[in-house]
C-alpha cells in the first residue's frame, strides 16, 4: 500500500510538471503532438544541406510516387500542408514539403536576405539536392510567390504550377502590415480575423505563448517584408511567359490576398484554370481540404504536363520590367508571424479530410 502510493505521489507529481509545461508553452506541446501525428502517418522528417545552410524537409508517399512539391508561406512551416498532403499520399505521389530558410525547423541564418528571390533560388538547389529533375510544384501565399520565380527561371523542372491563395502581384494591402508579427492580444485577433471567416476563440495562455513566439523570431518576417516592399520580384510580367499548366485556387473570403488577385492572375496566364473555394478565407488548403483537395489531385491527373524547354527569364530584367510605371509598393500580401500558420493551426482540429 505504502508502494502504490509512493507510485501514485509520483505520477501526480509528472501530471501537474506537465500541466503547467503545458500552461507556460503551449506552443511546444502542440508542436510535439503534430510531429507524433504525422509520424504515426507516415511523415518522414530530414535534413539536408542547401548552400551551406541546414534545411528540414518533410517526405510522404510511396518512395517510387511522382514528385510533388509544396512550398508554405511567410512564417509557415512544412506541416501547414498536413491537412492536403494524405490526398496526394493516397493516390500515389511522393510528397516534398521543405521548410524554408528562416522558418519551421531549418535554419535561421542572421545573414540571409530572405528574400522570395534568394528562397526560390535554394528551393531550386534544394530540388537538386534531391534528384527531383521535373516535379507538379505547389505555392501557397509567398510560397506561391517563390514557385513562380522558380517556374520562371526553371520551366524544364515545372511539369504543373499550383498556386494557392498566391501572393506576387505588385499589389499593396489596405491592412496593417505590422499584424504580420502582433505584439498584443488585440492585434492578434484582427490578423486571425484577416485570415479566415469566424476565427476560433484563442484561450488567453496560448495567445501570451503566441506572442512570445512572435517577438523573438518576428525578425525573419520583418527582413522578408522588408524585401518584397521593393517590388524587385514581382511577377506582373513573369505570369504570361509561362508555358506550363496553371491551377489557381483561391478562398472566396480571403482578405489577406483578395480573390481580384486570383482573377488578375488567372488573366495573365491564358493557360490557368481558377477554382473559387465558397465561404474559405486565406488558409483554404488547411481549412477547406474536403474541396481542395480534390480539385489538386484531378488538375494533376487530367492536365498534361509540361514537357517544353521555354527560356528561362532572368529576374532582374523581368523585375524592372513589372515594376516600372506602377507607383504601388509590392507586397507579399501573405498571411502571419513566423512560428503556425496563422498560430492557430495547432489548436485547429483537423479537417476531415505521376507524371502523365
Amino acid at each position: 500500500m505504502k508502494l502504490m502510493r509512493g507510485f501514485l505521489w509520483v505520477v501526480g507529481l509528472l501530471v501537474a510538471i506537465a500541466l503547467i509545461g503545458f500552461w507556460m508553452r503551449p506552443l511546444g506541446y502542440f508542436d510535439e503532438f503534430t510531429y507524433l501525428e504525422e509520424a504515426f502517418a507516415g511523415i518522414q522528417n530530414h535534413q539536408t544541406t542547401v548552400d551551406g545552410y541546414r534545411m528540414h524537409y518533410e517526405v510522404a508517399g510511396p518512395a517510387t510516387g511522382r514528385p510533388v512539391v509544396l512550398i508554405h508561406g511567410l512564417g509557415g512551416r512544412a506541416e501547414d500542408w498536413r491537412a492536403l498532403e494524405p490526398y496526394l499520399v493516397r493516390a500515389g505521389y511522393r510528397v516534398y514539403m521543405p521548410d524554408l530558410i528562416g522558418y519551421g525547423r531549418s535554419a535561421q541564418p542572421r545573414n540571409f536576405s530572405y528574400s522570395v528571390r534568394d528562397e526560390a533560388a535554394l528551393v531550386v538547389d534544394f530540388l537538386n539536392n534531391m534528384g527531383l529533375a521535373r516535379v507538379d510544384l505547389g505555392g501557397w501565399s509567398m510560397g506561391g510567390w517563390v514557385a513562380q520565380l522558380i517556374a520562371a527561371t526553371h520551366p524544364e523542372q515545372v511539369k504543373r504550377l499550383m498556386l494557392f491563395d498566391s501572393a506576387g502581384l505588385f499589389v499593396h494591402p489596405t491592412w496593417n502590415l505590422s499584424l504580420f508579427t502582433p505584439a498584443t492580444p488585440a492585434q492578434l485577433d484582427r490578423l486571425n480575423a484577416l485570415l479566415m471567416p469566424d476565427p476560433p476563440r484563442i484561450p488567453g495562455f496560448v495567445t501570451t505563448d503566441i506572442l512570445r513566439v512572435s517577438k523573438e523570431s518576428g525578425w525573419v518576417v520583418e527582413r522578408a517584408m522588408a524585401q518584397m516592399l521593393t517590388g524587385r520580384d514581382v511577377t506582373d510580367t513573369l505570369l504570361p511567359q509561362l508555358k506550363m499548366p496553371v491551377l489557381l485556387v483561391w478562398g472566396s473570403d480571403d482578405q489577406i490576398i483578395p480573390l481580384p488577385q486570383g482573377e488578375e492572375m488567372h488573366r495573365l496566364v491564358p493557360q490557368s484554370q481558377l477554382d473559387v473555394v465558397s465561404g474559405c478565407g486565406h488558409l483554404a488548403p488547411l481549412q477547406c481540404t474536403r474541396s481542395v483537395g480534390p480539385m489538386v489531385i484531378k488538375f494533376i491527373e487530367d492536365t498534361p504536363a509540361y514537357h517544353g524547354a521555354a527560356p528561362a527569364l532572368t529576374l532582374p530584367e523581368a523585375a524592372t520590367a513589372s515594376a516600372s510605371g506602377v507607383s504601388e509598393p509590392a507586397s507579399d500580401a501573405s498571411r502571419k508571424t513566423p512560428s503556425r500558420h496563422s498560430f492557430v493551426a495547432g489548436v485547429l482540429p483537423k479537417p476531415t479530410s505521376m507524371e502523365k
